[in-house]
């Protein structure tokens, strides 16, 4: 079913990243909307699609991950780090009767992302 997705994984710690903001933004020619606003559960995933079916249409996006603030209040076993804030993935749907998951792996010092199923 089409739609677009996301969940948050902390490598760090081996864990489902509750608690992080993630923003969905749509840019539009000179134009950047926020299409969604959400808050990551404790399975690291937000509690509804970013985009369900009927909203699912061609562009480009870009999900804000405020990893930031997670990795500063996460738990005492993980490192205190400000390196990273706030991740941009930038990306484009292409055929929006597809489904895109776009998972982002992080810990205090990097980040990777793919495009999932």
């Amino acid at each position: 079913m089409a739609g677009l997705s996301t969940h948050v994984l902390d490598t760090a710690q081996g864990v489902p990243a509750a608690g992080i903001r993630i923003e969905l933004v749509e840019l539009l020619d000179d134009e950047r909307r926020v299409v969604c606003d959400a808050i990551t559960n404790d399975d690291g995933r937000t509690d509804k699609p970013l985009l369900g079916a009927a909203q699912m249409r061609t562009g480009v996006f870009e999900i804000l991950f405020h990893v930031g603030a997670y990795f500063a209040s996460a738990s005492a076993t993980a490192p205190k780090q400000d390196f990273l804030d706030v991740v941009p993935v930038r990306f484009t749907i292409a055929d929006a009767s597809q489904h895109y998951h776009v998972p982002l792996l992080a810990s205090p010092w990097s980040y990777t992302t793919y495009r999932g199923s």
